[in-house]
């Protein structure tokens, strides 16, 4: 039984390869890899060993098909994504400019043209080209609000939504993985390389749909390396660990309180005054409740750690 599950799950990757627009590649894994998209869905810092808590929406753009299960605080379901959802979370070029434009002025969400990641990754990367294989592949990138991702993975392109050549992919995940295809030929030291690499390759997000969208393109830029090396697609237990990573590095933050979204609460308290005079209105106090500070995976220990103490660090 497996290994017939095995051989269909490569059969998928065989009709990934296939696909020429991203929105259709993420489609597919929704509808057909559940398990895969359950990895990507779940939210780290919420999460405990007891309890599985999944990213939330972060905005009412979808709150037509459902006020309860697609408002802005709610979790990111499967099924609200999947079967007649499927259509539902869409690449920012195929947004309609009106909900572009409401994105744009809500949150300033716009996205760099492949030009411009190219010129600015470059610029970063110039210092590195010396380094030796190891050390390139372990060295921390982080993209901020990174959206859809593409200064870590410029797997398709931002303004037509088609996938990109290999020689026009610019992200720092791409350089990555680009030099380790060049460089190894065992099929383990590959494999254990491009898993630092994504170890090493961080972002954060405030939307969950870009969240989503980012986290799947990460996972398939994993796919499209493995397969332009060795002809076929990986183990579906390969492509569950590169996910596991991917929802540990790629994670949803308030960038400018390093918090969970919305999770910061005001508490209204009725601090009523005894007073001789009955015209004196009682004062209205809003206490704030911090919000939950978001953790990140420190895979050299193997233990989650507060962002904001990371940073610190740095």
């Amino acid at each position: 039984m497996l290994e017939n599950e095995t051989e269909l799950t490569n059969n998928r990757y065989d009709m990934i390869g296939n696909i020429s627009a991203a929105s259709s590649q993420e489609n597919l894994l929704r509808d057909t890899m559940p398990a895969i998209l359950d990895i990507l869905l779940i939210d780290r810092t919420t999460s405990t060993t007891r309890t599985k808590k999944n990213i939330i929406w972060a905005n009412e753009n979808y709150s037509r098909y459902g006020v309860k299960e697609y408002s802005a605080e709610a979790q990111m379901k499967p099924n609200l994504v999947t079967g007649i959802h499927s259509q539902l979370i869409m690449p920012r070029a195929l947004k309609s400019r009106e909900l572009q434009k409401k994105r744009t002025k809500s949150k300033a969400e716009v996205f760099t043209p492949t030009w411009i990641v190219k010129k600015q990754n470059d610029a970063v990367d110039k210092g590195y080209q010396n380094d030796e294989l190891e050390t390139y592949v372990n060295r921390t990138w982080l993209e901020i609000t990174c959206g859809e991702a593409p200064y870590m993975a410029s797997r398709y392109d931002m303004a037509t939504n088609d996938i990109m050549p290999f020689s026009e992919r610019v992200g720092f995940v791409d350089r990555k993985l680009k030099r380790i295809n060049t460089e190894v030929e065992d099929k383990v030291e590959w494999q254990r390389l491009v898993a630092a690499a994504f170890k090493s390759s961080y972002g954060f997000e405030w939307n969950g749909d870009s969240l989503l969208l980012a986290r799947e393109n990460l996972l398939y830029t994993y796919h499209d390396y493995y397969y332009a090396k060795w002809s076929e697609g990986p183990l579906y237990g390969m492509f569950a660990d590169i996910a596991e990573i991917i929802s540990y590095n790629l994670f949803q933050m308030d960038g400018l309180k390093y918090i969970i979204p919305f999770s910061e609460k005001k508490k209204k308290n009725m601090n009523q005054q005894l007073s001789l005079f009955d015209d004196k209105d009682p004062q209205v106090q809003w206490p704030i409740k911090p919000g939950k500070r978001v953790k990140i995976m420190n895979w050299k220990t193997n233990k989650m750690e507060f962002f904001d103490k990371v940073v610190k660090k740095i």
